[in-house]
């Protein structure tokens, strides 16, 4: 977690907040807690949960997680209308990429396992992460 708020902090604060392990608000009842979230920025800092207007990009640290992450989360996730969230898949080193939410899930999805492999979120093009440095 340390070295992915570390990669993020490239970005400045006119362009992402970075936020670690706090909730976000998905419709009344659901308030998920993803492991880190890149935020447009906002005035307040959210002193109030971020929703999914506010959201860039979400990434879940899957260990021992990965069928939550992907069954649970994810789809949540996608129904609420989050642009973009990655699954960084530790044990099967690779990054899962979900874009184009819909009611029914996200209607793209790329693994990447080469390590090489560059990665970028859609709203936050400046910032190219490798695989290895997301799941290394």
């Amino acid at each position: 977690m340390r070295r992915l708020i570390n990669l993020t902090r490239r970005l400045g604060e006119d362009e992402a907040l970075v936020d670690a392990q706090n909730p976000v608000v998905l419709g009344d009842i659901s308030e998920p807690q993803p492991n880190l979230a890149l935020l447009r920025p906002g005035p307040d800092f959210y002193a109030e949960h971020p929703r999914p207007e506010d959201i860039l990009l979400l990434i879940e640290v899957a260990d021992t997680s990965l069928a939550y992450d992907r069954e649970v989360k994810v789809p949540t996730y996608a129904r609420h209308g989050v642009p973009e969230v990655w699954i960084a898949d530790l044990e099967g080193a690779a990054v899962e990429v979900y874009r184009r939410p819909a009611a029914d899930g996200y209607a793209r999805v790329e693994r990447l396992d080469d390590p090489e492999a560059i990665v970028s979120p859609r709203l936050l093009p400046q910032l190219r992460l490798r695989v290895k440095d997301l799941v290394g």
